[in-house]
Protein backbone atom coordinates (compact mmCIF):
# COMPACT_ATOMS: atom_id res chain seq x y z
CA UNK A 1 0.00 0.00 0.00
CA UNK A 2 1.39 3.14 -0.77
CA UNK A 3 1.26 7.04 0.97
CA UNK A 4 1.55 5.43 4.67
CA UNK A 5 1.66 2.65 6.48
CA UNK A 6 -1.17 -0.07 6.85
CA UNK A 7 -0.92 -0.95 9.97
CA UNK A 8 -0.75 2.74 11.52
CA UNK A 9 -3.81 4.00 10.59
CA UNK A 10 -3.84 7.00 12.62
CA UNK A 11 -1.43 8.57 14.96
CA UNK A 12 -1.92 10.41 18.30
CA UNK A 13 -2.07 14.25 19.55
CA UNK A 14 -1.66 15.95 22.71
CA UNK A 15 -5.00 16.25 23.62
CA UNK A 16 -5.45 12.15 23.32
CA UNK A 17 -7.01 11.70 20.21
CA UNK A 18 -6.33 10.16 17.04
CA UNK A 19 -5.52 12.08 13.47
CA UNK A 20 -6.67 9.52 10.77
CA UNK A 21 -4.56 9.49 6.93
CA UNK A 22 -6.67 7.72 4.48
CA UNK A 23 -3.48 6.24 3.01
CA UNK A 24 -2.56 7.98 -1.03
CA UNK A 25 -3.72 6.17 -4.16
CA UNK A 26 -0.43 5.46 -6.22
CA UNK A 27 -1.24 7.99 -8.63
CA UNK A 28 -1.00 10.78 -6.02
CA UNK A 29 1.81 8.91 -4.13
CA UNK A 30 4.28 8.80 -6.91
CA UNK A 31 3.47 12.47 -7.92
CA UNK A 32 4.39 13.66 -4.37
CA UNK A 33 6.85 11.14 -3.96
CA UNK A 34 8.99 12.80 -7.16
CA UNK A 35 8.61 16.51 -5.34
CA UNK A 36 10.58 15.66 -2.43
CA UNK A 37 13.08 13.82 -3.92
CA UNK A 38 13.54 16.67 -6.29
CA UNK A 39 12.77 19.92 -4.21
CA UNK A 40 13.24 18.62 -0.83
CA UNK A 41 15.72 15.88 -0.20
CA UNK A 42 18.44 17.33 -2.05
CA UNK A 43 18.91 20.74 -0.15
CA UNK A 44 21.20 20.78 2.48
CA UNK A 45 18.65 21.59 5.04
CA UNK A 46 15.92 19.61 3.57
CA UNK A 47 13.18 21.91 3.31
CA UNK A 48 12.34 23.78 0.44
CA UNK A 49 14.72 26.13 -1.76
CA UNK A 50 12.84 29.27 -0.50
CA UNK A 51 12.75 27.79 2.97
CA UNK A 52 16.53 28.87 4.30
CA UNK A 53 17.01 30.02 7.78
CA UNK A 54 14.18 31.93 9.94
CA UNK A 55 15.64 35.65 10.34
CA UNK A 56 16.43 36.64 13.54
CA UNK A 57 15.44 40.26 15.66
CA UNK A 58 18.61 42.04 13.88
CA UNK A 59 18.68 40.79 10.33
CA UNK A 60 18.65 42.77 7.32
CA UNK A 61 15.07 41.72 5.32
CA UNK A 62 14.78 42.14 2.05
CA UNK A 63 12.13 40.11 1.72
CA UNK A 64 9.00 42.52 1.75
CA UNK A 65 6.85 43.89 -1.16
CA UNK A 66 5.97 47.29 1.44
CA UNK A 67 7.90 49.15 -0.86
CA UNK A 68 6.58 52.19 0.91
CA UNK A 69 6.79 50.82 4.52
CA UNK A 70 3.46 51.64 5.17
CA UNK A 71 1.82 48.28 6.55
CA UNK A 72 2.46 49.37 10.08
CA UNK A 73 0.87 53.03 9.48
CA UNK A 74 -1.27 53.44 12.88
CA UNK A 75 -3.61 55.29 10.51
CA UNK A 76 -4.40 52.15 8.66
CA UNK A 77 -5.02 50.12 11.76
CA UNK A 78 -7.20 52.87 12.99
CA UNK A 79 -9.30 52.66 9.68
CA UNK A 80 -10.13 48.96 9.83
CA UNK A 81 -10.35 48.80 13.68
CA UNK A 82 -13.31 52.05 13.70
CA UNK A 83 -15.33 49.91 10.50
CA UNK A 84 -14.97 47.11 13.23
CA UNK A 85 -16.45 48.56 15.85
CA UNK A 86 -19.36 50.62 13.93
CA UNK A 87 -19.82 47.83 11.90
CA UNK A 88 -23.10 45.74 12.96
CA UNK A 89 -22.23 42.72 10.76
CA UNK A 90 -20.10 42.44 8.21
CA UNK A 91 -22.11 39.74 4.91
CA UNK A 92 -19.48 37.31 3.81
CA UNK A 93 -21.04 36.98 0.03
CA UNK A 94 -19.91 37.32 -3.41
CA UNK A 95 -19.59 41.44 -4.95
CA UNK A 96 -22.67 40.06 -7.03
CA UNK A 97 -24.66 40.97 -4.65
CA UNK A 98 -23.69 44.27 -3.67
CA UNK A 99 -25.52 46.96 -4.86
CA UNK A 100 -24.30 51.09 -5.63
CA UNK A 101 -23.03 52.69 -2.57
CA UNK A 102 -21.20 49.91 -0.91
CA UNK A 103 -18.15 50.31 0.44
CA UNK A 104 -16.72 48.33 -2.17
CA UNK A 105 -17.84 50.71 -5.07
CA UNK A 106 -17.01 53.89 -3.10
CA UNK A 107 -13.33 52.71 -2.97
CA UNK A 108 -13.46 51.62 -6.40
CA UNK A 109 -14.57 55.32 -7.76
CA UNK A 110 -11.71 56.49 -5.64
CA UNK A 111 -9.77 54.25 -6.71
CA UNK A 112 -10.92 55.16 -10.26
CA UNK A 113 -10.19 58.46 -10.01
CA UNK A 114 -6.69 58.35 -8.83
CA UNK A 115 -5.82 56.25 -11.66
CA UNK A 116 -7.48 58.64 -14.49
CA UNK A 117 -9.61 55.80 -15.60
CA UNK A 118 -13.49 55.86 -15.63
CA UNK A 119 -13.69 53.01 -13.74
CA UNK A 120 -11.83 50.21 -11.16
CA UNK A 121 -12.81 46.82 -10.10
CA UNK A 122 -11.53 46.23 -6.21
CA UNK A 123 -10.77 41.73 -6.54
CA UNK A 124 -9.91 39.90 -4.04
CA UNK A 125 -6.07 39.19 -4.84
CA UNK A 126 -3.67 40.82 -8.19
CA UNK A 127 -4.26 36.61 -9.23
CA UNK A 128 -8.00 36.54 -8.88
CA UNK A 129 -7.86 40.29 -11.06
CA UNK A 130 -5.79 38.79 -13.85
CA UNK A 131 -7.55 35.47 -14.11
CA UNK A 132 -10.92 37.11 -14.26
CA UNK A 133 -9.64 39.54 -16.19
CA UNK A 134 -8.47 37.63 -18.90
CA UNK A 135 -11.77 34.68 -18.66
CA UNK A 136 -13.70 38.13 -19.61
CA UNK A 137 -11.64 39.55 -22.71
CA UNK A 138 -10.43 36.30 -24.22
CA UNK A 139 -11.70 33.26 -25.74
CA UNK A 140 -10.35 30.21 -28.16
CA UNK A 141 -10.48 32.44 -31.12
CA UNK A 142 -8.64 35.51 -29.27
CA UNK A 143 -4.52 35.75 -30.01
CA UNK A 144 -2.74 36.62 -27.16
CA UNK A 145 0.40 37.78 -27.07
CA UNK A 146 2.43 37.62 -23.84
CA UNK A 147 6.31 38.78 -22.86
CA UNK A 148 7.96 35.52 -21.65
CA UNK A 149 8.46 37.21 -18.23
CA UNK A 150 5.15 38.03 -17.43
CA UNK A 151 3.73 37.22 -14.45
CA UNK A 152 2.46 33.42 -14.08
CA UNK A 153 -1.71 34.79 -13.08
CA UNK A 154 -1.80 36.17 -16.75
CA UNK A 155 -0.25 32.93 -18.16
CA UNK A 156 -2.94 31.05 -15.62
CA UNK A 157 -5.72 33.35 -17.06
CA UNK A 158 -4.75 32.12 -21.10
CA UNK A 159 -4.97 28.81 -19.89
CA UNK A 160 -8.53 29.62 -17.99
CA UNK A 161 -9.92 31.43 -21.25
CA UNK A 162 -8.74 28.73 -23.57
CA UNK A 163 -6.48 31.17 -25.89
CA UNK A 164 -4.13 30.48 -27.90
CA UNK A 165 -0.95 32.56 -27.18
CA UNK A 166 2.13 33.61 -28.49
CA UNK A 167 5.48 34.63 -26.53
CA UNK A 168 7.27 37.29 -27.47
CA UNK A 169 11.19 37.68 -26.09
CA UNK A 170 11.61 39.47 -22.92
CA UNK A 171 11.35 42.94 -23.59
CA UNK A 172 11.26 43.04 -27.57
CA UNK A 173 8.70 45.23 -29.21
CA UNK A 174 10.14 44.54 -32.68
CA UNK A 175 9.41 40.45 -32.55
CA UNK A 176 5.87 41.37 -30.75
CA UNK A 177 5.24 43.15 -33.83
CA UNK A 178 6.19 40.64 -36.07
CA UNK A 179 4.06 37.84 -33.83
CA UNK A 180 1.48 40.71 -34.39
CA UNK A 181 1.89 40.65 -38.37
CA UNK A 182 1.53 37.00 -38.59
CA UNK A 183 -1.32 35.76 -36.17
CA UNK A 184 -3.51 39.09 -36.18
CA UNK A 185 -5.51 41.33 -33.47
CA UNK A 186 -5.61 40.10 -30.59
CA UNK A 187 -4.54 41.03 -26.55
CA UNK A 188 -1.00 42.05 -25.28
CA UNK A 189 0.11 41.36 -21.44
CA UNK A 190 2.98 42.93 -20.15
CA UNK A 191 4.23 43.97 -16.69
CA UNK A 192 5.21 47.47 -16.65
CA UNK A 193 7.72 46.27 -13.94
CA UNK A 194 9.04 42.57 -13.61
CA UNK A 195 9.09 40.99 -10.41
CA UNK A 196 11.80 38.92 -10.78
CA UNK A 197 14.43 41.08 -12.91
CA UNK A 198 13.37 44.67 -11.88
CA UNK A 199 13.42 45.76 -15.03
CA UNK A 200 11.04 47.78 -16.64
CA UNK A 201 9.29 47.03 -19.91
CA UNK A 202 9.39 49.60 -23.06
CA UNK A 203 5.79 50.56 -22.78
CA UNK A 204 5.74 53.47 -24.89
CA UNK A 205 6.83 50.99 -27.98
CA UNK A 206 4.81 48.21 -27.13
CA UNK A 207 1.36 50.39 -26.41
CA UNK A 208 2.28 52.22 -29.69
CA UNK A 209 2.50 48.92 -31.67
CA UNK A 210 -1.01 47.82 -29.76
CA UNK A 211 -3.01 50.85 -30.74
CA UNK A 212 -1.57 50.75 -34.66
CA UNK A 213 -2.83 47.00 -34.65
CA UNK A 214 -6.18 47.54 -32.91
CA UNK A 215 -5.12 45.16 -30.21
CA UNK A 216 -6.12 44.94 -26.45
CA UNK A 217 -3.73 46.05 -24.09
CA UNK A 218 -3.18 44.80 -20.46
CA UNK A 219 -0.53 46.14 -18.42
CA UNK A 220 0.08 44.60 -14.95
CA UNK A 221 1.15 47.33 -13.05
CA UNK A 222 1.62 45.16 -9.20
CA UNK A 223 5.01 46.87 -8.24
CA UNK A 224 4.81 49.63 -9.69
CA UNK A 225 1.65 50.46 -8.39
CA UNK A 226 2.30 53.59 -5.68
CA UNK A 227 5.64 53.28 -6.05
CA UNK A 228 6.19 55.16 -9.67
CA UNK A 229 4.67 57.89 -11.50
CA UNK A 230 2.76 61.33 -10.36
CA UNK A 231 1.34 60.82 -6.57
CA UNK A 232 1.86 56.79 -7.02
CA UNK A 233 -0.28 56.39 -10.36
CA UNK A 234 2.38 54.03 -11.79
CA UNK A 235 4.81 53.85 -14.68
CA UNK A 236 1.61 53.90 -17.09
CA UNK A 237 0.73 56.96 -15.73
CA UNK A 238 4.45 58.49 -15.61
CA UNK A 239 5.04 57.86 -19.29
CA UNK A 240 1.57 60.02 -20.49
CA UNK A 241 -0.08 56.51 -22.03
CA UNK A 242 -3.03 56.69 -19.40
CA UNK A 243 -5.58 57.11 -22.11
CA UNK A 244 -3.94 54.74 -23.99
CA UNK A 245 -4.17 51.84 -22.30
CA UNK A 246 -7.36 49.34 -22.13
CA UNK A 247 -6.45 47.99 -18.61
CA UNK A 248 -4.10 48.23 -16.02
CA UNK A 249 -4.52 45.16 -13.36
CA UNK A 250 -2.17 45.35 -9.71
CA UNK A 251 -1.80 43.54 -6.82
CA UNK A 252 -2.58 45.19 -3.49
CA UNK A 253 -0.50 43.32 -1.90
CA UNK A 254 2.73 45.33 -2.65
CA UNK A 255 2.98 49.62 -2.22
CA UNK A 256 -0.89 49.29 -1.07
CA UNK A 257 0.44 46.79 1.90
CA UNK A 258 -2.96 44.84 1.40
CA UNK A 259 -4.74 41.69 0.46
CA UNK A 260 -6.51 42.61 -3.15
CA UNK A 261 -5.98 43.34 -6.77
CA UNK A 262 -7.47 46.02 -9.07
CA UNK A 263 -8.60 46.31 -12.33
CA UNK A 264 -8.20 49.77 -14.10
CA UNK A 265 -10.26 50.12 -17.07
CA UNK A 266 -14.19 51.56 -18.81
CA UNK A 267 -17.33 52.02 -16.56
CA UNK A 268 -18.94 49.88 -18.72
CA UNK A 269 -16.47 46.98 -18.75
CA UNK A 270 -16.46 47.73 -14.87
CA UNK A 271 -20.17 47.26 -14.88
CA UNK A 272 -20.06 43.58 -16.68
CA UNK A 273 -16.99 42.23 -15.12
CA UNK A 274 -18.49 41.42 -12.02
CA UNK A 275 -21.44 38.73 -13.33
CA UNK A 276 -18.87 38.00 -16.42
CA UNK A 277 -15.82 36.97 -14.37
CA UNK A 278 -15.81 33.49 -12.46
CA UNK A 279 -13.66 34.72 -9.26
CA UNK A 280 -15.97 37.71 -8.94
CA UNK A 281 -19.11 34.96 -9.08
CA UNK A 282 -17.59 32.27 -6.86
CA UNK A 283 -15.92 34.32 -4.15
CA UNK A 284 -16.28 36.10 -1.45
CA UNK A 285 -15.97 39.80 -1.62
CA UNK A 286 -13.02 41.69 0.02
CA UNK A 287 -14.63 42.61 3.93
CA UNK A 288 -15.61 46.48 4.35
CA UNK A 289 -12.88 46.99 7.75
CA UNK A 290 -10.59 45.29 5.19
CA UNK A 291 -11.74 48.12 1.74
CA UNK A 292 -11.66 50.80 5.32
CA UNK A 293 -7.52 50.14 5.40
CA UNK A 294 -7.13 50.35 1.87
CA UNK A 295 -9.26 53.53 1.98
CA UNK A 296 -6.79 54.80 4.53
CA UNK A 297 -3.30 53.01 2.17
CA UNK A 298 -4.46 55.10 -0.87
CA UNK A 299 -4.24 58.43 0.60
CA UNK A 300 -0.50 57.46 2.47
CA UNK A 301 0.31 56.56 -1.24
CA UNK A 302 -0.53 59.46 -2.72
CA UNK A 303 1.13 61.50 0.20
CA UNK A 304 3.67 59.70 -0.18
CA UNK A 305 6.57 61.70 -2.80
CA UNK A 306 8.95 61.63 0.38
CA UNK A 307 8.48 57.88 0.72
CA UNK A 308 8.92 56.93 -3.04
CA UNK A 309 11.74 59.63 -3.78
CA UNK A 310 13.86 57.58 -0.50
CA UNK A 311 13.20 54.43 -2.15
CA UNK A 312 14.59 55.21 -5.13
CA UNK A 313 17.37 56.60 -3.89
CA UNK A 314 18.71 53.08 -1.69
CA UNK A 315 17.38 51.22 -4.86
CA UNK A 316 20.24 53.36 -7.20
CA UNK A 317 22.99 53.20 -4.41
CA UNK A 318 22.52 49.14 -3.78
CA UNK A 319 22.16 48.59 -7.66
CA UNK A 320 25.08 50.79 -8.60
CA UNK A 321 27.25 49.12 -6.07
CA UNK A 322 26.25 45.48 -7.07
CA UNK A 323 27.10 46.72 -10.73
CA UNK A 324 30.58 47.51 -9.34
CA UNK A 325 31.23 44.42 -7.48
CA UNK A 326 30.57 42.91 -10.61
CA UNK A 327 26.99 41.23 -10.28
CA UNK A 328 25.06 40.99 -13.18
CA UNK A 329 22.53 43.52 -12.55
CA UNK A 330 19.56 44.12 -14.90
CA UNK A 331 17.00 45.94 -12.44
CA UNK A 332 15.82 49.74 -13.58
CA UNK A 333 13.91 49.35 -10.24
CA UNK A 334 13.47 48.78 -5.95
CA UNK A 335 13.61 44.83 -7.12
CA UNK A 336 17.35 43.99 -7.50
CA UNK A 337 17.71 39.99 -8.36
CA UNK A 338 21.52 38.16 -8.07
CA UNK A 339 20.89 35.12 -10.46
CA UNK A 340 23.54 31.83 -9.43
CA UNK A 341 21.08 30.08 -12.40
CA UNK A 342 21.26 26.88 -11.05
CA UNK A 343 19.38 25.93 -7.76
CA UNK A 344 22.39 24.48 -6.11
CA UNK A 345 24.19 27.47 -6.75
CA UNK A 346 21.53 29.35 -5.52
CA UNK A 347 21.21 27.81 -2.81
CA UNK A 348 25.11 28.76 -1.69
CA UNK A 349 24.30 31.86 -2.56
CA UNK A 350 21.57 31.63 -0.13
CA UNK A 351 23.35 30.25 2.56
CA UNK A 352 26.39 32.81 2.18
CA UNK A 353 24.30 35.96 2.62
CA UNK A 354 22.18 34.26 5.70
CA UNK A 355 25.33 33.07 7.57
CA UNK A 356 25.91 36.92 7.36
CA UNK A 357 22.67 37.96 8.63
CA UNK A 358 21.26 38.98 5.14
CA UNK A 359 18.18 37.70 4.28
CA UNK A 360 16.10 38.02 0.22
CA UNK A 361 14.11 36.05 -1.22
CA UNK A 362 14.61 33.24 -3.41
CA UNK A 363 12.92 32.56 -6.61
CA UNK A 364 13.22 29.53 -8.66
CA UNK A 365 10.86 27.38 -10.99
CA UNK A 366 8.20 27.70 -11.45
CA UNK A 367 8.64 31.24 -10.64
CA UNK A 368 11.68 31.76 -13.06
CA UNK A 369 12.57 29.12 -15.87
CA UNK A 370 14.82 26.08 -15.37
CA UNK A 371 18.24 26.94 -14.13
CA UNK A 372 17.28 31.10 -13.88
CA UNK A 373 17.27 30.65 -10.07
CA UNK A 374 17.81 33.70 -8.72
CA UNK A 375 18.10 35.62 -5.12
CA UNK A 376 15.68 38.61 -5.05
CA UNK A 377 16.22 42.18 -3.06
CA UNK A 378 12.93 43.51 -2.09
CA UNK A 379 13.41 47.23 -1.25
CA UNK A 380 11.95 49.87 1.33
CA UNK A 381 12.16 53.56 1.57
CA UNK A 382 12.58 51.95 5.80
CA UNK A 383 16.30 50.85 5.07
CA UNK A 384 19.11 53.41 5.95
CA UNK A 385 22.52 53.50 4.00
CA UNK A 386 24.18 51.71 6.17
CA UNK A 387 22.33 48.55 6.50
CA UNK A 388 22.59 48.89 2.21
CA UNK A 389 26.40 49.90 2.81
CA UNK A 390 26.62 46.25 4.92
CA UNK A 391 24.28 44.45 2.50
CA UNK A 392 26.80 45.39 -0.14
CA UNK A 393 29.60 44.36 2.72
CA UNK A 394 28.50 41.09 2.32
CA UNK A 395 27.80 41.23 -1.13
CA UNK A 396 31.76 41.88 -1.82
CA UNK A 397 32.92 39.44 0.93
CA UNK A 398 31.13 36.22 -0.36
CA UNK A 399 31.94 36.23 -4.27
CA UNK A 400 34.24 33.40 -3.95
CA UNK A 401 32.54 31.59 -1.46
CA UNK A 402 29.02 32.09 -3.78
CA UNK A 403 30.91 31.45 -7.28
CA UNK A 404 29.99 34.27 -8.10
CA UNK A 405 32.48 34.84 -10.95
CA UNK A 406 31.71 31.41 -12.62
CA UNK A 407 27.99 32.15 -12.65
CA UNK A 408 25.93 32.29 -16.22
CA UNK A 409 24.92 35.80 -15.69
CA UNK A 410 28.66 37.09 -14.70
CA UNK A 411 29.59 35.46 -17.72
CA UNK A 412 27.31 36.85 -20.43
CA UNK A 413 27.49 40.39 -18.73
CA UNK A 414 31.66 40.30 -19.04
CA UNK A 415 31.07 39.21 -22.63
CA UNK A 416 28.78 41.87 -23.06
CA UNK A 417 31.60 44.72 -21.52
CA UNK A 418 29.44 45.34 -18.66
Amino acid sequence: MSGGDATMPGFGSKDGRKRFVLPLPDLLDQRLSAFEEESIKTRRNGKPLVLGKKPGPDAIILQSNDYLNVSMHPSISRAQIEKLEQAGRELVMSAVFLHDGSDKAVFEADMAEFSGFEGAILCQSGWAANVGLMQVIADSNTPVYIDFLTHMSLWEGIKSAGAPFHTFLHNDAAYLEKLIQRHGQGIILVDSLYSTTGDIAPLVDIIDIANRYNCVSVVDESHSLGTHGPKGRGLVASLGLTDRVHFITGSLAKAFAGRAGIIFCSKRFARCYPYMAHPAIFSSAILPHEIAGLGATLKLIIEGDDRRRKLHDNAMFLRDGLRDLGYAIVSESQIISLEPGTEPETEVLRDALEDRNVFGSVFCAPATPKNRALMRFSLHCGLEKNELQYVLDVCAAIREEAGMWNWKSTKRNLLAGK
